[in-house]
C-alpha cells in the first residue's frame, strides 16, 4: 500500500497494546467482582484512583521510595475493597442487582468527593518510578512508561490466571462463582469469598491506577478509565479473566489504530462498534460463559 510506513505501523501498534494490557488489569477487578458475587461494580474506576493517589500520598507525601510506596499502595486498595465489601454491598445482598449497580454509582461519586477534599481536585504528576528511556524492539520505538505497564499487567493476569487453577482460595472462587449454594454444602466460607474478591479487585485496579497514573498523571477525573474497562469486559466476558485480558488487548489496538490512521475523534466509534457487534453475535462476551435460563 502506498505510503504505508510498517515501522510507525509498528510504533502505534505497541503503544495499543500496552494501553490494552492496562484496560486488561482494570477489567480484571471487574471480573474479580463479578465472577464471584454477580455485582457489576460502576467505582472501579474510582478505586483505580484512589489507589493512584494513595501512592501519590505515599511517595511525594512521605517521601518513600517507590518499593515502600508500591506495597502500601496496593494494600490500601485491598483494604478499600474489603471494607465495601462489608459495609456496603454484604447488607444488599438478595437486593436486586440494579440496585446494588445504582449504589456503585453512587459510591464512585462519593471517592471521587473524597479525593477532591484530601487532595484538591487539581491534576498533578506522580514522582517518576520508572524512567523515560525508550525501549526498542528492533528499530520500533515505546514509550518505557508503556512497555513497563505492559508487562506487569500482563504478569498480573497471568498470576491470577494460574491462582485459580492451583491456589486453594483460587479454587474456592471458582466454586463459589459456579454455584454458591453447591459452596456453602462443601464447607466454603462464602461471605469470605466475597470479602477476598473485592479485596483482590481492590489491589488490581491499585495497581492499574498507579500505571495509569505514571503515564498521563492522575485528577479525580482519571476514573474514567473504568468506563473503558467496563467496554472490554463486556467484550472478553463478565466472567473470564483471560476475556479481560485478550479484550484489553484488542480494544487497545482498535483505539490505537483508529486513533491513528483515521482520527482521535473515531476511537469511541470503533470501540462502541466492536462492543455493538460483539453483543450482537455473543452477548455474553467472547469468553464468557453462556447463561441458559428456563422459562
Amino acid at each position: 500500500m502506498e505510503g504505508f510506513d510498517p515501522l510507525f505501523f509498528a510504533e502505534v501498534t505497541l503503544a495499543g497494546l500496552g494501553s490494552g494490557a492496562l484496560l486488561a488489569l482494570t477489567g480484571l477487578a471487574f471480573v474479580l467482582i463479578y465472577k464471584a458475587t454477580r455485582v457489576v461494580n460502576l467505582a472501579i474506576g474510582e478505586m483505580l484512583m484512589v489507589g493512584a493517589y494513595l501512592f501519590f500520598a505515599f511517595a511525594a507525601g512521605l517521601g518513600l521510595p517507590a518499593w515502600g510506596a508500591i506495597p502500601l499502595a496496593l494494600a490500601g486498595g485491598g483494604l478499600l475493597g474489603a471494607a465495601i465489601e462489608r459495609a456496603i454491598i454484604r447488607p444488599m445482598l438478595g437486593e436486586s442487582p440494579i440496585a446494588i449497580f445504582m449504589v456503585t454509582i453512587g459510591l464512585g461519586s462519593v471517592l471521587v468527593g473524597l479525593v477532591e477534599i484530601v487532595w484538591s481536585p487539581n491534576p498533578t504528576q506522580l514522582p517518576d518510578f520508572i524512567g523515560a528511556a525508550p525501549v526498542f524492539l528492533g528499530e520500533a520505538y515505546v514509550s518505557r512508561k508503556i512497555a513497563v505497564g505492559f508487562a506487569v499487567a500482563c504478569l498480573v493476569i497471568a498470576g491470577f490466571l494460574l491462582a485459580f487453577r492451583t491456589w486453594r482460595g483460587g479454587v474456592a472462587l471458582r466454586a463459589t462463582a459456579a454455584d454458591q449454594a453447591a459452596a456453602y454444602s462443601c464447607g466454603i466460607d462464602v461471605p469470605a469469598v466475597f470479602c477476598a474478591a473485592w479485596a483482590l479487585a481492590g489491589v488490581a485496579a491499585a495497581a492499574a491506577g498507579i500505571l495509569v497514573g505514571a503515564v498521563g498523571g492522575i485528577s479525580p477525573t482519571m476514573g474514567v478509565f473504568g468506563l473503558s474497562a467496563l467496554v472490554v469486559v463486556i467484550v472478553g466476558g463478565l466472567d473470564s479473566v483471560a476475556g479481560a485480558l485478550v479484550g484489553g488487548l484488542v480494544v487497545g489496538l482498535l483505539e490505537a489504530w483508529s486513533g491513528t490512521f483515521l482520527g482521535g475523534e473515531y476511537k469511541i466509534v470503533a470501540t462502541f462498534s466492536l462492543l455493538l457487534a460483539v453483543l450482537v453475535v455473543r452477548p455474553y462476551g467472547l469468553f464468557g460463559t453462556a447463561e441458559i435460563e428456563r422459562l
